[in-house]
């Protein structure tokens, strides 16, 4: 009797495991494994390096709520239109009801929409944030997300603060139609008063960053960042050879070939990016309309020399 039961567990060790099996062991979110590298990290040393990999630098995909923690000093997030519903005005229905869809989605995310807007405080500074979730339908820009970064550029722009979008989008919601490539247009004609009131605007562009979002507010910043190794592109590689008729070079569409061509002002790992973005404000500060009219008028060289010499 011994033996066989020696032979059913000797059995059972030699049985190998399916990646099934391997997946539920490491499941439990303390682990986390590089999609780049493979390397699996301790989750919270990950999400201390703001989820960088610790051995090849790759930039995993993070949602909003992480990455509004990882720009806005605690406890000063102020959100803005919450409450604000996409609805379904093209009765829209392809293997699944439009409106079954975005329940689905809202059920999964916690989220209203693929975007979450807010002003709050960067290292002390005031500024109006904007961040896309691709978790929401690929990021997908519908007539609430224009909404949304609308409002929350109208509100830059009133508040005379600078304001930061964070994108990462697929492009276009088709199931809104014309609806939601309308949003293009808003969009962009927000962000132009907020340029004629001389009010900072940079847009970062993550992995991915493509479609109308490309072709509208991603690139209309006065100073664009982007993170390492992000793909960044309006038509996908093969819509582009076929309609050239011409072999594009590899990495074409991403953050590098980019920088190279002068798209993109710089190339900004998200360890250094709340450190930058500072920078970048505090460097626009002192030519902002609010602070041109607080400050006392300086001294020129001319009246100090006068001072000078009559103390004398």
């Amino acid at each position: 009797m011994s033996n066989l039961i020696d032979w059913f567990a000797n059995r059972r060790k030699s049985v190998p495991q399916t990646p099934k099996q391997q997946e539920r062991e490491i499941a439990d979110g303390l682990w986390t494994k590089c999609p780049m590298c493979g390397v699996l990290a301790y989750t919270k040393d990950l999400q201390a390096n703001q989820m960088v990999c610790l051995e090849c630098d790759h930039h995993l995909r993070v949602h909003s709520d992480e990455r509004i923690r990882q720009l806005i000093d605690g406890k000063t997030w102020q959100p803005l239109k919450e409450n604000l519903l996409p609805t379904d005005p093209l009765k829209f229905s392809d293997r699944k009801a439009y409106r079954d869809r975005l329940a689905d989605y809202q059920n999964k995310t916690g989220m209203t929409d693929a975007v979450q807007v807010g002003s709050g405080h960067l290292d002390g500074l005031p500024v109006a944030l904007g961040v896309m979730d691709f978790r929401f339908m690929g990021g997908s820009m519908g007539s609430v997300v224009g909404e949304k970064l609308s409002c929350l550029i109208e509100h830059a722009t009133q508040e005379k603060i600078a304001l930061i979008i964070v994108c990462a989008s697929g492009g276009a919601r088709m199931q809104e139609g014309m609806f939601s490539l309308m949003q293009m247009a808003k969009i962009s004609g927000a962000l132009h008063r907020h340029r004629e009131a001389k009010l900072l605007y940079i847009p970062i562009l993550t992995h991915p960053t493509t479609g109308g979002v490309t072709a509208s507010f991603a690139m209309l910043g006065d100073i664009i960042l982007a993170e390492p190794k992000a793909t960044i592109g309006f038509a996908g590689r093969r819509v582009i050879e076929q309609t050239l008729r011409e072999k594009l070079p590899e990495g074409f569409q991403t953050s590098e070939y980019l920088l190279e061509h002068g798209f993109v002002d710089a190339i900004v790992p998200r360890t250094q990016l709340k450190k930058t973005l500072a920078q970048l404000i505090s460097l626009h500060q002192p030519f902002s309309p609010i602070n041109s009219q607080e400050e006392e008028p300086q001294t020129t060289i001319d009246n100090e020399e006068e001072v000078i010499n009559n103390n004398n």
